[in-house]
């Protein structure tokens, strides 16, 4: 079964929890037959005060932008989705089999009635657009969230075509290493395919590095969806595939520099214990 990914932004539960008749507030994921999973917000009220599901819709849309999504990845890409939503804690977090269930499993849990809980849903059918595809995934979120993405025409551009340097490069070549430097591929007696991709994600180091010369990160001061798609790489690339002294990662010292500012940020560490990893057995 695949690994849920589920990303939520602090400022949400914020919003709400400054609306005046609200009690408590928190985000919940639960089963959707058309979605997989919905978003839902748990709004417990004040005694004697109500809301509609609309009211706290519109009371939170008007002070923050719609940033929470779920969706399934599989494999490497949910490291960079989860990195560019800012993965924040996820209050509660429950399966439960229908909405029924879900409201008193909620007011068991914070000792108020299922009658004082109401939900309120992430948004309407054209915001849960579902969409493929890693690099699709971070330009719709950014544009959504309105951050990690310039809004300028030449800014866009330039970003949008350092995400397809890893689309179209970084990503499939440094895969292609993986498998042929840590799985089946390592067996083969014929080393060429592993020395051509070896060669290739040197090249693209290369290319990578001499960029990140006296920048901070990939477009100068403004940390944005390149760095988040590139690096989760690069990181795999040395630590996962085990390949950093194969392709010369020594050789990369703005790669490296950048690498370790990347995975310092707090939201990449969370973003990275996504799917929470089993612990190995003593």
């Amino acid at each position: 079964m695949r690994q849920l990914l589920q990303s939520l932004v602090d400022e949400v539960e914020d919003v709400l929890s400054q609306h005046a008749d609200v009690a408590m507030v928190a985000v919940v994921g639960v089963p959707d037959d058309k979605w997989g999973e919905a978003v839902k917000a748990v709004v417990v009220m004040k005694p004697g005060k109500s809301a509609t599901a609309t009211d706290i819709i519109n009371f939170t849309r008007e002070r923050i932008a719609d940033a929470g999504i779920a969706m399934t990845l599989p494999g490497l890409s949910f490291v960079g989705v989860a990195a560019a939503l800012g993965v924040s804690h996820i209050a509660l977090y429950k399966h439960v089999a229908n909405l029924a269930a879900l409201r008193e499993l909620v007011a068991e849990a914070i000792g108020a009635r299922p009658s004082e809980i109401i939900f309120t849903s992430e948004g309407t059918e054209a915001d849960n657009l579902a969409v493929f595809e890693s690099g699709a995934i971070m330009i719709y979120l950014a544009e959504k969230a309105g951050r990690l993405l310039p809004t300028d025409r030449a800014g866009r551009a330039r970003v949008l075509q350092w995400l397809m340097f890893q689309m179209g490069g970084v990503g499939p070549m440094f895969g292609q290493l993986g498998f042929f430097h840590k799985f089946a591929g390592k067996d083969y007696e014929d080393k060429r395919p592993r020395e051509r991709y070896v060669a290739e994600s040197r090249r693209l180091l290369g290319v990578l590095d001499r960029h990140l010369e006296a920048r901070l990160w990939i477009m100068g001061d403004e940390y944005g969806i390149a760095d988040i798609a590139t690096f989760p790489w690069v990181n795999n690339l040395v630590g996962f595939y085990g390949a950093g002294e194969l392709v010369g990662i020594a050789d990369f010292a703005n790669v490296q520099r950048v690498l370790k500012s990347f995975m310092a940020r707090p939201a990449v560490a969370r973003g990275l214990a996504i799917p929470q990893r089993a612990k190995p057995a003593q």
